[in-house]
């Protein structure tokens, strides 16, 4: 259940907090948005999403309150929310005015312990083109969530996007990693997908475990001949993936490792 919202640093109950129709970022997706973890109370970095807001909105050329500001939006929903996701949403309204800013903290989305990934093509991905939007997190999420759905329907929990040369980019709303001979690897932030934060914590875990790391360009066929495979995301945290398209996998002891690096990580920073 989805506690009271802050709405433009107004506390409103969550029946109560609308956004105009008029709004730029109803009609046309024109904002901005973070989404992170709160454990205990504690949102999980909330610094660095917080900085990554700021580049998005950057980028679109939104104003953001003061960054104590937000900080203290968020905290406040984390606290309230306990155990949670923290939404932030910054939409455009009509060019004129200030932004509206919604904060709001919801239950945590039931996870599958594995994932099933379709691989798909994602021409539309920032990757495919040059943009300037490239790496923000835009409210524009009608390809991602097109893509979930296509694989929703064809039997898998999620997909697997790939650019126009076949090469292996993220998830709809994660960052795709795997194993190799003990290696992990995963795609080089350079191909214009997300700087995903629970992607960054993981490769922290993975240099502390002295995991060998390898960032490039990567094809579908290095995927799946891998050893194993794992997703990382705010929600979904390090977890690991049985299937990519007809290829299946088990739970290997690296993943293992780096999901319970992360969970050890995330009780050091929230307690």
């Amino acid at each position: 259940m989805t506690s009271d919202v802050i709405l433009d640093g107004e506390l409103v109950p969550a029946e109560e907090a609308t956004v105009s129709v008029f709004d730029v970022g109803y009609q046309r997706g024109f904002g901005c948005f973070e989404a992170m973890r709160s454990y205990g109370g504690v949102a999980f970095r909330a610094d660095q999403h917080l900085a990554r807001l700021a580049s998005s909105a950057a980028a679109l050329g939104l104003a953001l309150p003061a960054t104590e500001t937000l900080a203290g939006w968020i905290r406040d929903r984390a606290e309230t929310g306990g155990d949670a996701v923290v939404r932030v949403f910054v939409s455009a309204t009509d060019f004129e005015s200030d932004p509206r800013i919604v904060v709001f903290a919801e239950d945590i989305p039931e996870v599958p312990p594995v994932l099933r990934l379709l691989p798909l093509g994602a021409p539309w991905h920032p990757a495919s083109r040059d943009t300037e939007l490239a790496g923000a997190k835009t409210m524009s999420y009608a390809p991602n969530l097109a893509a979930t759905r296509h694989a929703v329907a064809d039997g898998f929990h999620d997909a697997l996007l790939l650019d126009a040369d076949g090469f292996v980019l993220e998830g709809p709303t994660y960052s795709v990693g795997w194993v190799s001979d003990g290696s992990m690897r995963t795609p080089a932030l350079g191909q214009g997908i997300l700087g995903s934060i629970t992607r960054e914590a993981t490769l922290e875990v993975a240099a502390g475990a002295s995991v060998e790391v390898q960032e490039d360009r990567f094809k579908l066929d290095d995927v799946l001949s891998a050893d194993e495979v794992f997703v990382m995301s705010t929600v979904r945290e390090v977890r690991p993936v049985i299937a990519v398209g007809d290829t299946s996998f088990d739970t290997g002891p690296v993943t293992e490792q780096l999901a319970t690096g992360f969970r050890r990580l995330v009780v050091a920073e929230t307690t």
